[in-house]
C-alpha cells in the first residue's frame, strides 16, 4: 500500500473515530437529559404527592405521616420520623409518626429516639429547629453532634437528613430520614426537601386558621374568656349530667359590675375595656381549674361551678370574687373602684334547661342590685313573679312618661335659726291615677336600669326650675328661695350633663345660684377626675352642688376638700340616732366640724321630732328638713305655706300642729300626700329623684 493511500485511510479512520465520539457524546447528552427529565418528573411526582396530601389531610399529623412515607419511598431511605415543637418552641418532642420501623432491626433505634427530646441546637433535629434550614449528616458514626450514633450503628444506619416544616419563618415540625448507606449531601434533593417543607407548612397554616376561627367563635375577643356560646355548651353538658346523676351538682353565678356605665360614659371605652380585662384576670384567679368563667358581653359575666357539694360552695366562690374587687383598679394612673352584684342558681333550684338556669341566676343578680349592689343573692322562685311585675312596670313607666303622669312634690328646707323656709327639695312622684300615687322607691330602680332616669331626671330639673321661677316672682326675698334636685348616677355620668343643665337654666330663666344639684358620695367618688371636671363646669354656670346622704358612702376627705360644693346633707339614719344616746350626736358633731373646716353649710335630713330639732340646734346645724316641719307636698301646698309666712322671711314655727293646720288648709291633695307618706313602712324618698 502506497504512503498516500495509507494516509487517506488514517484520515478516514480519524474521521470515523471523531464521528463515533461525537455520536457517543450526543447519546450521553440525550441520556443525561432523559435521566434529568426522569429525575425532574420524579421530583414533580413527589411534590404533587405531598401537595395532594396537604390538600386532603384533615390535620397536620395526617399530612406529616403521608409526607414521611412519600419521601422515604422516593429516596429509598429506610426510616422517616417527625417531631413537633412544644408550646415554648424551645424544644422538639418525638411523635408516633414513623415510616419503616416495622422492620425488626430498627426497633432499638426507634425506642432510643422515643426517649429523646431535642432542645434548640441539640442534635440533628435541634439544629434544624435553631436554623430553620435542612441539615445533612454524611456519616453518622463520625459526626460527634449525632447523639444517637450507637443505636443507629446497631441498626445499620449511616446517613441522615432533616428539614423543617415552615409557616413563614416559624418551624412547626421537623422531619428526619435515615439511609443505610454513607451519602454525601445532595443539593438538588435538599432544595426539593425545602419545597416539601413549604408545602406541608400550608397544612399547618390552614389548621391554625381553622383553630383561630373556632376559638374566636367561642371566646370573647377582649378577655379571651369563653363567650355565651361556649358557656351555654358547657352548662348544657352539666345539666345533662345532673339529669342522669342527681349527685352531679353544679351552680351558676351571674355577675354584673355595679355602675360600670359610669366608667365608659365618663372616662371612655378604652378605660372601660381596661377595667373589664383586669376584673376578668382577678376573677379567673379566684376559681378552680375545672370551673368556667365566661363573659357574656358588656359588664356581664357568668361562672359555672361544676362538681360542687352544695350551695355553700357557690357562696364561698361569690365572696372570693367580691373580695377580689376590693383593691383599686389603676388605669392610666387613676384609681378606680369596682364592685359587682352576683346572682346564684344551683342545679337543685328546678331549672330544666340552660336558659332556665341562666334566667334564675340573672334574676338573683338583679335582686342583689335592688338590695344595694356589691352583694350576692341566691335564687328563690318568688323572684320570677317579681321579674314579671318589674317588666310590666317598665312598660307602664314608658307610657307614663309620654302621658305626663309624673308630678313633683316639694319638701321645705327650714332654717334652724329662725324657722324660715329657705328652699325646697323637689321629689318626683308617679300619679298613676287620681287616687294612686307611686313613690320613688318603686320606680327609680327600674328607671336607673333602663336608662329612663336620664329623661326623667332632666324633666324633674326643668319642671322644678319653672316652678321656682314662679315662686321667685310671687315671693321675692333676699336671699331668694332655692330648689334642690337629685341627680342620678347615670345622669351625672353623661358627657354633656353640664350642657344639659345650662340649657334648662336658659329655657326657664331661673337664677343659677338658686339651683342646688344633689349627688351622693358614691357618685362623686366613683370617678373623681370626672367629678371634678363636671363640678367645675357647673360652678362656671353658677349652679351649686350638694353632697346628699353624707356619711353613708366611701368618701375621701382629700377629694372632698377639692370639690366645689355648697352643702353637705346629713343622712337621715344619723339624725334618727339622736334618739339613742351619744353615738348619733358624736357622728353629727364630727360632720359639723368637717363642714365648718370646709366652709360649707349643713342640712340635716329626716328631722322628725322636737328632740331632733333641739339637738341639731345645739350642735350648730344650719338647716333641716323632715316630717317635723312638713311632708313632701304638691306645689299648691308649698305656695300656701309661703303665703302663710308672709312676703318676708318670717318663721315657720317648729310645731307639728301648726304645720298640720297649714297643710290641711291648703288643699285636699296635700292631705292625701301626707297621709300616704305616713302610712308607708319605708321612707318614700330614700332613693334619689
Amino acid at each position: 500500500m502506497t504512503a498516500p493511500a495509507q494516509t487517506q485511510i488514517e484520515i478516514l479512520q480519524r474521521l470515523l473515530d471523531q464521528e463515533r465520539q461525537a455520536r457517543l457524546a450526543a447519546e450521553a447528552v440525550v441520556e443525561q437529559g432523559v435521566r434529568d427529565l426522569y429525575h425532574k418528573q420524579q421530583q414533580l411526582r413527589l411534590l404533587e404527592a405531598v401537595a395532594d396530601a396537604a390538600n386532603q389531610s384533615s390535620s397536620v399529623e395526617e399530612a406529616l405521616q403521608v409526607g414521611v412515607r412519600t419521601v422515604c419511598e422516593y429516596t429509598d431511605w429506610q426510616i422517616g420520623h417527625a417531631y413537633l415543637p412544644d408550646p415554648s418552641h424551645r424544644r422538639l418532642r418525638s411523635t408516633s409518626i414513623w415510616y419503616g420501623v416495622d422492620e425488626g432491626r430498627f426497633r432499638d433505634f426507634y425506642d432510643a429516639t422515643g426517649d429523646f427530646g431535642f432542645a434548640v441546637g441539640h442534635g440533628l433535629p435541634g439544629s434544624v429547629l435553631a436554623s430553620g434550614s435542612p441539615a445533612w449528616v454524611s456519616d453518622i458514626m463520625v459526626d460527634a453532634s449525632f447523639t444517637r450514633a450507637e443505636a443507629a450503628g446497631f441498626a445499620g444506619l449511616r446517613s441522615a437528613v432533616a428539614f423543617p416544616i415552615l409557616l413563614g419563618s416559624e418551624v412547626t415540625a421537623v422531619l428526619e430520614f435515615f439511609s443505610d448507606q454513607t451519602l454525601d449531601p445532595d443539593e438538588t434533593l435538599l432544595r426539593l426537601l425545602a419545597k416539601i417543607g413549604a408545602q406541608l407548612g400550608r397544612v399547618a397554616e390552614r389548621e391554625r386558621a381553622r383553630d383561630r376561627l373556632l376559638h374566636d367563635a367561642l371566646h370573647d375577643p377582649l378577655t379571651g374568656l369563653p363567650n355565651r356560646a361556649l358557656f351555654s355548651d358547657r352548662l348544657s353538658h352539666a345539666v345533662s349530667r345532673t339529669a342522669r346523676d342527681q349527685h352531679a351538682a353544679f351552680a351558676v353565678l351571674f355577675l354584673d359590675l355595679d355602675r360600670f356605665k359610669l366608667f365608659n360614659d365618663s372616662l371612655g371605652h378604652p378605660v372601660g375595656d381596661a377595667v373589664i380585662v383586669e376584673v376578668a384576670r382577678r376573677w379567673a384567679a379566684c376559681l378552680r381549674a375545672g370551673d368556667t368563667l365566661a363573659r357574656l358581653g358588656g359588664d356581664e359575666f357568668t361562672v359555672l361551678l361544676d362538681g360542687i357539694t352544695g350551695v355553700n360552695d357557690a357562696v364561698r366562690a361569690a365572696v372570693r370574687m367580691m373580695e377580689a374587687l376590693e383593691p383599686a383598679i389603676v388605669v392610666d394612673g387613676q384609681e378606680l373602684f369596682a364592685s359587682a352584684s352576683i346572682g346564684i342558681a344551683t342545679s337543685s333550684t328546678g331549672g330544666e334547661s340552660t336558659d332556665d338556669i341562666l334566667r334564675q341566676a340573672d334574676l338573683a343578680m338583679y335582686r342583689a342590685k335592688v338590695l344595694g349592689k356589691g352583694r350576692y343573692e341566691i335564687y328563690d322562685p318568688v323572684m320570677h313573679e317579681q321579674a314579671v311585675g318589674r317588666f310590666s312596670l317598665e312598660s307602664r313607666m314608658r307610657q307614663a312618661l309620654q302621658a305626663e303622669e309624673f308630678v313633683l312634690h316639694y319638701q321645705p328646707i327650714v332654717s334652724l335659726h329662725d324657722g324660715a323656709i329657705v328652699g325646697v327639695e323637689a321629689l318626683v312622684r308617679w300619679q298613676k291615677s287620681p287616687t294612686e300615687l307611686v313613690y320613688p322607691d318603686e320606680f327609680i330602680p327600674i328607671a336607673e336600669d333602663t336608662g329612663l332616669i336620664v329623661f326623667l331626671g332632666m324633666w324633674v330639673l326643668r319642671e322644678a326650675c319653672r316652678t321656682m321661677v314662679h315662686w321667685h316672682e310671687q315671693f321675692p326675698t333676699e336671699p331668694p328661695l332655692t330648689v334642690a334636685v337629685n341627680v342620678s348616677a347615670r345622669q351625672f355620668a353623661q358627657y354633656d350633663f353640664a350642657e344639659q343643665v345650662g340649657r334648662v337654666l336658659a329655657e326657664t330663666g331661673i337664677r343659677p345660684e338658686t339651683v342646688k344639684l344633689e349627688i351622693t358620695e358614691s357618685v362623686s367618688m366613683t370617678n373623681t377626675q370626672h367629678t371634678q371636671e363636671v363640678l367645675a363646669q357647673l360652678e362656671a354656670l353658677g349652679v351649686f352642688v350638694s353632697i346628699d346622704d353624707f356619711g353613708t358612702g366611701y368618701s375621701s376627705l382629700a377629694y372632698l376638700h377639692s370639690f366645689p360644693m355648697d352643702t353637705l346633707k346629713i343622712d337621715r339614719s344619723f339624725v334618727a340616732q339622736l334618739d339613742r344616746g351619744d353615738t348619733g350626736r358624736q357622728i353629727i358633731a364630727t360632720i359639723m366640724n368637717l363642714a365648718r373646716d370646709l366652709g360649707i353649710r349643713v342640712i340635716a335630713e329626716g328631722t322628725e321630732t322636737s328632740q331632733h330639732v333641739e339637738e341639731l340646734k345645739s350642735l350648730g346645724c344650719d338647716f333641716a328638713q323632715g316630717y317635723f316641719f312638713s311632708h313632701p307636698v304638691e306645689s299648691a301646698a308649698v305656695t300656701s305655706l309661703l303665703e302663710a309666712r308672709g312676703s318676708g322671711p318670717q318663721a315657720l314655727e317648729a310645731s307639728p300642729a301648726k304645720v298640720e293646720a297649714v297643710t290641711t288648709a291648703v288643699a285636699a291633695a296635700a292631705v292625701v300626700a301626707v297621709a300616704s307618706a305616713v302610712a308607708s313602712d319605708s321612707d318614700p324618698d330614700a332613693l334619689p329623684a
